[in-house]
């Protein structure tokens, strides 16, 4: 991205926004994954080119954002089946298995994430063995499980990173009992830690509390439970989040739910855009501090301006204000409750 930027190759800045942006979703880092996700679609827009799909559709699929990925999937298999594009059929069995697992909808996981292993592309057969090992467990399909976790120990064997050892001890772990699972989790959790891996960390959270509460030790569970909770509603991965507040509720512990804000709120890009040029700064002195176009400027100000309801920049102080007012309150009213 930095070498990009210093030489001004607007044509490789996209593809490295978007990888890097896939790194930060699992950082658990969604606000920084969407700043570069909506850079790369709004520099796509400016320079002509066909925005990546890739980690809008993994970053929508940890959001829990079930119409979003359903939008993109359909256009995706659509270019899959035009193109011969093998590699999109299978990253779209680990995005929709991420997403039908974080909403307990099981068996539509056990499906997509069993296409996204027999469609092999972009490496994401390892991605999708995890959601199947978690989905299959949760059908009773327990002959499936076993086999994609044998698939997956293989593959991991192969490094020796925090993430890999994570994944293969927690798909061992679902299909394990008694002290032998325990170990598992616990293990999945360190490893995940050591890979940085946030996202998996809270899953692994969920996972052990959910096990540990069918196992009657209520009180460790709400443990995990409750940081499953906290670093999912931190995210913010919804459907997880409120898959980890269910279970605590049936733990006998009160948990509110998360306000969803409204599907027009600004995204972290169109933010900072807004508030530069409510400061004042012209579109030439935006893009240079954002290492953006003065057209993608323009372009992202169009949108703010849609969303807040107004049709010029001199109503932009004002409108910010009120926003942030709103938001303000809905702070006040989450904490007060």
């Amino acid at each position: 991205m930095r070498l990009a930027r210093d030489i001004g190759a607007l044509g490789a800045l996209p593809p490295a926004l978007i990888y890097a942006g896939g790194v930060h979703i699992h950082y658990g880092d969604f606000a920084q994954a969407a700043r570069m996700i909506d850079e790369a679609d709004a520099l796509a827009a400016a320079t002509g080119h066909a925005p990546h799909k890739y980690a809008t559709l993994v970053l929508a699929a940890w959001r829990g954002e079930a119409d979003v990925v359903a939008g993109i999937v359909e256009e995706a298999r659509q270019r899959a089946d035009q193109r011969g594009e093998v590699s999109l059929l299978g990253a779209m069995g680990y995005i929709q298995g991420v997403l039908y697992n974080g909403r307990a909808r099981y068996e539509e996981a056990l499906q997509a994430a069993r296409a996204g292993i027999d469609h092999d592309g972009f490496n994401f057969t390892g991605l999708s063995l995890v959601e199947h090992v978690e989905a299959a467990t949760r059908c009773g399909e327990l002959d499936q499980a076993r086999d994609s976790l044998e698939r997956l120990v293989e593959l991991t064997r192969a490094a020796d990173s925090g993430w890999a050892r994570g994944a293969s001890a927690r798909s061992q772990a679902l299909l394990a009992d008694g002290d032998e699972a325990d170990r598992l989790y616990r293990t999945a959790i360190k490893e995940f830690g050591r890979g940085s891996v946030a996202v998996e960390v809270a899953r692994t959270h969920l996972l052990y509390g959910e096990w540990l509460r069918r196992t009657n030790r209520r009180s460790l569970a709400r443990e995990h439970l409750r940081t499953a909770h906290e670093m999912f509603d931190g995210m913010p991965a919804q459907a997880f989040a409120e898959r980890a507040r269910r279970e605590l509720l049936a733990t006998g512990e009160k948990v509110r739910a998360r306000e969803t804000k409204p599907a027009s709120a600004l995204t972290p890009q169109e933010s900072q855009v807004a508030a530069l040029a409510a400061a004042g700064l012209t579109n030439a002195k935006i893009g240079a501090e954002l290492f953006i176009s003065p057209h993608t400027v323009e372009w992202h100000l169009r949108k703010v301006y849609t969303k807040l309801g107004i049709n010029s920049r001199r109503a932009l102080p004002g409108a910010l204000k009120s926003t942030m007012a709103a938001d303000a309150d809905d702070e006040g009213m989450m904490r007060a409750g």
